[in-house]
């Protein structure tokens, strides 16, 4: 599945005429491997640790520019960090667990929420496009 979100990714920064290498090629191909939401000083520090070599400022651009094509999804959990995770289609959507102690996220799915959250959106007269769900508290770790 990460494969094909590359592939994807990539090939929508062809399609917008933008090159594909460098920080943005190394930014896609991180995010690719994660489970959950990173911030940009997240993904930088995780290219770095790999061996990578790319600026926090330009970690940055990429992430502007892939969130621009809606190639990934900005993700708030209210703390004041942007963080990112991949916009795939074929991926299980998931909301965020937040611990206001250790600052840990946390992604978690629910099916009988997202049905609850379309019957409300319908209830209201719109045509549910996107959501997010940030719960916040202390995790196991912290309690």
């Amino acid at each position: 599945m990460a494969a094909t979100w590359i592939d994807d990714a990539l090939e929508g920064l062809r399609a917008a005429g933008l090159r594909r290498g460098g920080a943005r090629r190394a930014v896609v191909e991180f995010l690719a491997g994660q489970d959950c939401c990173r911030s940009a000083q997240e993904i930088h520090d995780g290219i770095a640790a790999h061996g990578g070599a790319v600026g926090v400022a330009s970690v940055y651009r990429a992430l502007d520019t892939l969130a621009e094509l809606r190639l990934v999804q900005r993700v708030d959990v209210g703390d004041g960090i942007a963080r990112f995770e991949p916009a795939r289609e074929d991926h299980h959507h998931h909301h965020h667990l937040v611990c206001d102690d250790c600052g840990k996220v946390e992604p978690f799915s629910d099916e009988p929420l997202e049905r609850a959250l379309a019957q409300a959106a319908g209830r209201l007269g719109y045509a549910l496009e996107q959501h997010d769900v940030v719960l916040r508290g202390a995790c196991d770790d912290c309690r």
